[in-house]
């Protein structure tokens, strides 16, 4: 029994090193060109919606000056 267990060890490691090796050799194309258009849709996604904000920014900093801002201080 135990030069049995001791062939089954050695097999144990091929067909492990087996899975393993195919599991690293496997084609790995579709998943980058799903992130890449993930990554693409996000892209587009931010530039809009700075180009949205950009506008706003300019309205509320023509429109308010550092004299008209004041700061309020709670005592106590």
């Amino acid at each position: 029994m135990a030069a049995l267990a001791w062939l089954l060890i050695p097999l144990f490691a091929v067909v492990g090193a087996a899975i393993w090796g195919s599991w690293t050799t496997r084609s790995k194309t579709i998943g980058d060109v799903a992130e890449l258009a993930g990554y693409a849709r996000f892209r587009d996604a931010m530039e809009r919606s700075h180009s949205g904000t950009e506008g706003a920014d300019r309205e509320m900093t023509s429109t308010t000056s550092p004299s008209s801002v004041r700061s309020s201080h709670v005592s106590g």
